[in-house]
């Protein structure tokens, strides 16, 4: 096998990872694995292609910036056999700090792809123009829709996604929905038996091999949490996530069954 581990984009921002191999002018596929896959092409100091599920040229790399999960390795033997992105890479290099600039100062009102935002109790400031976008987000911000979901829905990225809730925010328009946690509702909040991950860990290795540790600390760090203090309300999303990794439908369906049985036999 020619490739190379070069990193792991819960630890590794991915920029940092392009940049030596493109001052090296080494040529090759960077792939990534996890929760999402994609594929960016480099032929000496220039990225000539990029495929992340749907997208292809410059607007997968604009969705691959946003990524911070996944398993980062490098191909020197594959090389791309078509050209999607024509940017000049300098320019998309630019672009992309920029971006991490403005994502640092966007992360500090959205800490996540997963904060949930709601119209604010006490309504919306009075003589406030909202322009067209803004109300489609209004419309989705019930209170329980992240910032992904909300993306989804809309078919924007997420960062252009948080840069427009983040204006909203600022504005009065919106507020975090779980900043009104009461005192008592923290206390109340069940957290998830540490021993559970290990078990979903064993049944996933069993049709994964060893990708099951990866998987399963991608999907927490997408979710923006740990093994410990686990809540139970993030459950069932979790499962979901690591499930989806399984494509066959028969092998996917047994390991939901197994942890199902688990979950029943352990809250006995």
């Amino acid at each position: 096998m020619s490739n190379d581990f070069i990193g792991d984009l819960s630890k590794n921002k991915l920029l940092d990872l392009i940049a030596p191999l493109l001052s090296e002018k080494k040529s090759g596929m960077i792939e990534i694995e996890g929760l999402k896959t994609g594929e960016i092409y480099l032929e000496g100091s220039n990225i000539i292609h990029a495929r992340a599920g749907d997208l292809t040229g410059e607007e997968a790399i604009l969705a691959m910036m946003e990524w911070n999960t996944g398993h980062a390795t490098f191909d020197r033997e594959s090389a791309g056999s078509e050209q999607t992105v024509y940017m000049p890479t300098e320019q998309l290099i630019m672009i992309w700090k920029n971006r991490e600039s403005e994502l640092a100062r966007i992360r500090e009102i959205i800490p996540s792809a997963h904060a949930v935002f709601r119209i604010p109790l006490n309504g919306c400031p009075d003589n406030r123009s909202v322009h067209a976008d803004q109300w489609k987000i209004l419309a989705l911000c019930n209170g329980t829709r992240s910032v992904a979901e909300i993306a989804e829905v809309l078919n924007w990225q997420i960062f252009e996604t948080s840069q427009a809730l983040c204006v909203m925010v600022q504005d009065g328009l919106l507020e975090r929905s779980r900043g009104e946690t009461t005192e008592v509702a923290v206390d109340t909040l069940r957290t998830v038996d540490g021993s559970l991950f290990q078990f979903v860990e064993n049944e996933l290795r069993k049709i994964m091999g060893p990708m099951a540790p990866i998987i399963i600390e991608d999907a927490l760090a997408d979710l923006g949490e740990s093994r410990d203090d686990f809540p139970e309300e993030s459950l069932s999303v979790f499962l979901q996530t690591v499930s989806q990794e399984i494509f066959d439908a028969a092998k996917r369906t047994q390991f939901t069954q197994n942890v199902s049985e688990h979950l029943a036999h352990t809250q006995k």
